[in-house]
C-alpha cells in the first residue's frame, strides 16, 4: 500500500502515477489515469498489483460491501453513459451545417476556455510550468488533434451508431497497445479480444455499407483515430504531472489540440459550407459542455467511488449510442446490429475481467 501525503492541491491527498506492469489496469481510468482524493476519514485509495481499487477506510470492509447502490452514483453512472453515448449523434447533426474542422475547433475552444476559467480563476490552480507544458503539447496532439480531429473526420462517412459502438471499443485498443509499448507478453486474452471488438464493429456495420450509412474509408479513419487515443492515453499514464490539477490538464491540452487543428481548417475552410444556425450551436455547445465537461467530471465521480465497477457502465454505452442514432438519426437498428453490440461487448468484457 502506497503511503499517504500531502499533496500540492490544498486539501487533496494521495496522488498515484499509474505504472502498469500490464496493459490491463490502464482500461479502468482509460479518460483520465491520474486522480485526486479528498480524504473524509471515510475513503482511501490503494494501489494492489498495479491496479487502482476503492476500499472504505474501515478495517477488514470488503470491496464488494461498498454502498454502490445508491441514488447518486446509479445516476451518475447513467448520466455518463447517456452523454458519452451522445457524442456521435451530435457529431453528426453537426455536421449537417458545418465542415469538420470549424466543429472540432469551434468545440475545443469553447471547452478549453471553459475549464481554464475554473482551474485558475475559481480555484486558483497553479498554471502549467517547464517540462509540464511539453507534456501537454504530446498529450494535446495525440488526444485531442489527432484522435477527435480523425474521429470527427471519420463521422463524415460513418453512422452515429456505429461511432458510438467504435469508441466503447477503446479499452481494448489501450490494453493491446499498452501490452506492447511496456514491452509485455501480448497475450491470447489481448489478441482475442481486439478480434471480438473489431468482428463485432464489422458485422454492425454490414448493412450500413450496403445502405450508404457507413463506407470502408470512414471506418478505417475511425480505427486510426482509436489508435491515437489510446496512445495518448498511456502516454498520459507514463508522465509525471508533479500534482497539476486536472482540470488544468484538460483544459491546456484541449486549447493546445485546438490550436494544431486551426492550419487544417484554413486550408479545408469553404464559407459556403457552413452554417451557423441551430444545428451548428446545438452540436457545438452539446459536445463542449455536457459531454467534454460533463461526462468526463461524472465518470472521475464514478472511479473515485470504484474503478472496477465504474469501467462496466461502458458496456451501456453503445446500446445507448444505437438508440440515439435511431431516435434522431434514423439510423436503422437490425439483428446485424445487435451481434455487433454483443461481440463487442464481449471483447470488452474479457478484456476488463479480473483475474
Amino acid at each position: 500500500m502506497k503511503s499517504c501525503n500531502k499533496g500540492v492541491l490544498p486539501g487533496y491527498y494521495c496522488r498515484y502515477n499509474f505504472k502498469p506492469l500490464d496493459g490491463n489496469g490502464l482500461i479502468f481510468s482509460f479518460l483520465l489515469t491520474t486522480t485526486y482524493t479528498r480524504f473524509d476519514t471515510k475513503r482511501a485509495f490503494y494501489l494492489t498489483n498495479n491496479q487502482q481499487h476503492y476500499i472504505r477506510s474501515v478495517p477488514n470492509q470488503p470491496v464488494s460491501h461498498l454502498p454502490l447502490n445508491n441514488w447518486k452514483y446509479l445516476a451518475a453512472g447513467i448520466g455518463f453513459a447517456i452523454l458519452w453515448a451522445s457524442a456521435s449523434a451530435a457529431t453528426k447533426i453537426g455536421l449537417t451545417a458545418a465542415q469538420p474542422f470549424v466543429i472540432a475547433v469551434s468545440r475545443f475552444f469553447i471547452a478549453g476556455a471553459i475549464m481554464l476559467t475554473v482551474t485558475h480563476g475559481i480555484q486558483r490552480n497553479r498554471l502549467p510550468a517547464g517540462e509540464e507544458w511539453r507534456q501537454l503539447i504530446v498529450y494535446g496532439l495525440f488526444n485531442i488533434s489527432l484522435y477527435l480531429g480523425l474521429y470527427i473526420v471519420a463521422m463524415q462517412n460513418v453512422s452515429a451508431g456505429l461511432g458510438s459502438l467504435a469508441v466503447a471499443a477503446n479499452p481494448v485498443f489501450i490494453a493491446l497497445i499498452a501490452a506492447g509499448w511496456l514491452s509485455h507478453a501480448i497475450t491470447f486474452k489481448h489478441i482475442f479480444s481486439l478480434l471480438l471488438c473489431f468482428t463485432g464493429v464489422m458485422v454492425a456495420a454490414w448493412p450500413l455499407l450496403l445502405n450508404s450509412f457507413a463506407s470502408p474509408a470512414g471506418i478505417g479513419l475511425l480505427v486510426v483515430s482509436m489508435v491515437f487515443y489510446s496512445i495518448g492515453t498511456i502516454y498520459y499514464s507514463r508522465v509525471q504531472w508533479n500534482g497539476l490539477a486536472i482540470l488544468t490538464i484538460n483544459g491546456w491540452q484541449t486549447i493546445i489540440g485546438g490550436l494544431f487543428l486551426v492550419p487544417a481548417l484554413l486550408l479545408t475552410y469553404h464559407p459556403a459550407n457552413n452554417q451557423f444556425g441551430a444545428n451548428f450551436w446545438k452540436s457545438v455547445g452539446w459536445l463542449a459542455i455536457p459531454v467534454s465537461i460533463g461526462a468526463v467530471q461524472l465518470w472521475l465521480y464514478l472511479i473515485s467511488r470504484h474503478p472496477v465497477k465504474a469501467a462496466y457502465w461502458l458496456f451501456i454505452c453503445p446500446i445507448i449510442g444505437f438508440a440515439i442514432a435511431a431516435a434522431l438519426m434514423k439510423e436503422p437498428i437490425t439483428w446485424f446490429t445487435l451481434v455487433g453490440v454483443l461481440l463487442v461487448l464481449g471483447g470488452l468484457y474479457m478484456v476488463q475481467k479480473r483475474n
